[in-house]
């Protein structure tokens, strides 16, 4: 991925990540406190505007999205699309689907976006067009203790590396894995597994020396998973601020341009007005932050 915009380092991460309150993680965002953009909303095809907006998402994926005590969605995309949704006179069903089968789901019409975050990258504007509303990296989990003494991804030459199934990360370990190779060892070995909480698991059952995934996962996760008991969160060196940071945005078919104009100026909206600046705050994700809705923004 080309990296667009500035990303602080996976470090000041997880310093913002200590704070994070067990009671600000499970409030989720009222689309009461969002009013309705009436430009925006012009935007809207006919169809979403009493049926909603059908959103796709891979969930647990914290902090981004996951279930609460009562298995409601919540996390920041939930609350982003929701506010997008509100911006525009209606609302987003958010429901739970496979991070490998979110394009499919798109193209069989089960479902209108797809907001997981969903890294904008070349290959997938192929297929989707995207809303780009997030900028992330990558960072690798290790166990407790960091038993393999891994100090980033130059030391998993031979190691198996976890990764969660169609997700950008993929790439990076088989770029790894070409670079351990021309150094004349042996290559890193990709263990794609189908969610977040399998790939953690395999760190934890030593099925994997790490778990490459999206630096605001990594953080939350480190600090939350067994009350920061399970997992370590190793600050490579080489890569300071995370491998290959770049833009996340709401994956929207290339062929479906109204519903791609209306997230636009509806997401634009929330952000002129304050919403997004709360609500990055409230998931302690201000290092994250892009300065504009815009369109496909990885070039």
């Amino acid at each position: 991925m080309k990296k667009i915009f500035a990303v602080t380092s996976a470090l000041a991460a997880t310093a913002l990540f200590l704070s994070v309150s067990a009671s600000g993680a499970a409030t989720a965002a009222s689309n009461s406190t969002v009013s309705v953009d009436k430009a925006a909303a012009a935007l809207l095809p006919a169809k979403y505007k009493s049926a909603g907006i059908n959103v796709g998402s891979d969930i647990p994926y914290a902090p981004m999205e996951m279930f609460d005590a009562n298995n409601k969605p919540i996390g920041f995309d939930v609350d982003l699309i929701n506010a997008v949704a509100a911006k525009l006179g209606t609302k987003a069903i958010v429901q739970k689907q496979s991070f490998d089968s979110l394009i499919p789901s798109l193209q069989a019409g089960k479902h209108d976006v797809a907001v997981s975050s969903m890294s904008d990258t070349t290959d997938r504007q192929a297929k989707l067009t995207f809303v780009d509303y997030f900028n992330g990296g990558a960072s690798l989990l290790v166990a407790k203790g960091n038993p393999s003494k891994i100090k980033g991804l130059g030391d998993t030459c031979g190691k198996t590396v976890a990764f969660e199934a169609a997700t950008w990360e993929g790439d990076l370990i088989k770029a790894q894995a070409a670079t351990c190779k021309k150094a004349g060892k042996p290559a890193v070995i990709a263990l794609s597994l189908p969610g977040d909480t399998d790939a953690q698991s395999a760190v934890r059952a030593g099925k994997a020396v790490g778990y490459l995934a999206d630096s605001q996962l990594a953080a939350y996760t480190v600090k939350k998973a067994g009350n920061g008991t399970y997992f370590d969160l190793v600050i490579d060196p080489t890569a300071p601020n995370g491998y290959e940071s770049g833009l996340i945005g709401i994956g929207v078919l290339k062929s479906n341009t109204g519903l791609v104009k209306a997230i636009q100026a509806g997401l634009q909206s929330f952000m002129n007005d304050g919403g997004y600046d709360k609500l990055l705050a409230k998931w302690n994700l201000e290092s994250f932050k892009v300065p504009s809705a815009t369109v496909n923004g990885t070039k």
